[in-house]
């Protein structure tokens, strides 16, 4: 795989830990629900209590070599016309609220990207020496963050999520060596695959979960799997990154992406393993393009490729498998059980955690043929003539 340029989140003392899933495959007898990696408890009490008087208080928090920063609050006491402010070291990425709007997010504020983060209470009435503030009790009160992960974190997660993989080998994703790329060196060489992947993106879910989603049609519309969320609150509470990559092949700085909200679940499926879903702000993420369904039955041998966003990395495309004998990804299985008989595909292509949800994408028709749901070499995904079905009046 070509180098890494950023990284997923972790748990760390005040810090909520951010997870990929890695769905199970069921038993050939049964289907049961996924089992999904927890993340690691989150810490409780309080990290900072801002209030404003006669001049904005701020607190920033700072993660050395974090790639986000997200806060949660506690208390809320604000008057009418009071915002809380949160923005990045540059200033460039600017978030602000309303007690209200926090509170239809659970108190989670939209993460903003780099190593830190500055949280300031704007009064809409000034109070010269916080004399009222201080009787009224105003102000609010962080008591979680989730963040990315420091470069040392990074490497120990990478060596033991190689350890594991070497330890139980049937659940590995990786099939042989890692052929993954960034998504930018296919930029020049392979502009179709390149420009299919520039509708995926990174999902952060409640602040500490990661799968990948994609654009779906010309209208709002996206897609995941049901095992990353179901609920319309789930959504309300889930980022959608966009232009999420690396500047260049080989790693290194990332584009800045574009962060729109999850709105409104459509339609859901835990058999079929899909959730259709809206965001909020479309107009924003419309110039990324989109992707259109394949709603026919696969063949075997059929060629593949498949943008996502593995442990929540900036987005890689998989297109070549070395067991195949053309060396490119391709179908192995078009009939595959999935959470039901013959519901999916199988291949070889290389995915890992966090890519739950990503598009399986024909070579033949450059579109989507399948949706990834599962690990275990072979990996599969829910095959798009299966889910068409469901959600053709909805598109």
């Amino acid at each position: 795989m070509t180098g890494v340029c950023a990284v997923v989140a972790l748990a760390g003392a005040g810090v909520a830990a951010a997870t990929s899933f890695v769905p199970a495959r069921p038993p050939a007898t049964a289907f049961a629900a996924p089992a999904h990696e927890e993340p690691a408890p989150e810490p409780s009490g309080v990290l900072e209590a801002i209030t404003g008087g006669s001049v904005e208080r701020t607190s920033t928090f700072r993660y050395p070599g974090a790639d986000y920063v997200k806060v949660h609050f506690s208390r809320l006491q604000l008057d009418p016309g009071d915002t809380v402010k949160v923005a990045d070291a540059s200033g460039t990425e600017v978030h602000r609220y309303s007690g209200e709007q926090l509170r239809d997010a659970d108190n989670w504020t939209m993460s903003v990207s780099g190593e830190s983060a500055t949280v300031t209470v704007e009064r809409a009435e000034k109070d010269p020496l916080g004399i009222r503030s201080k009787l009224d009790g105003l102000g609010v009160t962080v008591d979680r963050v989730a963040r990315g992960q420091t470069p040392t974190e990074r490497a120990d997660a990478e060596a033991k999520r190689k350890a594991a993989a070497a330890a139980a080998r049937h659940e590995e994703s990786i099939c042989g060596r890692d052929e993954k790329q960034d998504a930018v060196c296919y930029k020049s060489s392979d502009p179709i695959a390149y420009a299919n992947a520039r509708p995926v993106a990174r999902i952060l879910i409640n602040g500490v979960e990661l799968c990948t989603a994609w654009r779906l049609g010309a209208n709002n519309r996206m897609m995941t799997n049901a095992h990353c969320f179901t609920t319309t609150r789930e959504a309300r509470n889930t980022e959608v990154w966009f232009n999420y990559e690396c500047a260049q092949c080989g790693g290194g700085a990332t584009l800045r992406p574009t962060k729109v909200m999850a709105d409104q679940v459509l339609s859901t499926d835990d058999v079929l393993d899909y959730t259709l879903f809206t965001v909020r702000n479309f107009d924003a993420i419309s110039r990324f393009g989109y992707l259109q369904l394949d709603d026919r039955a696969p063949v075997r041998g059929e060629e593949l490729y498949i943008p996502q966003h593995p442990r929540g990395m900036p987005t890689v495309i998989t297109t070549h498998d070395t067991s195949e004998r053309s060396g490119n990804c391709a179908v192995a299985n078009p009939a595959y059980d999935g959470y039901d008989v013959d519901t999916d595909m199988s291949y070889y292509c290389d995915t890992d955690g966090g890519s739950s949800g990503s598009p399986v994408i024909s070579r033949r028709t450059n579109k989507v043929i399948a949706l990834h749901h599962f690990g275990g070499c072979p990996n599969s995904g829910v095959r798009m003539d299966h889910i068409a079905a469901d959600i053709r009046n909805l598109l």
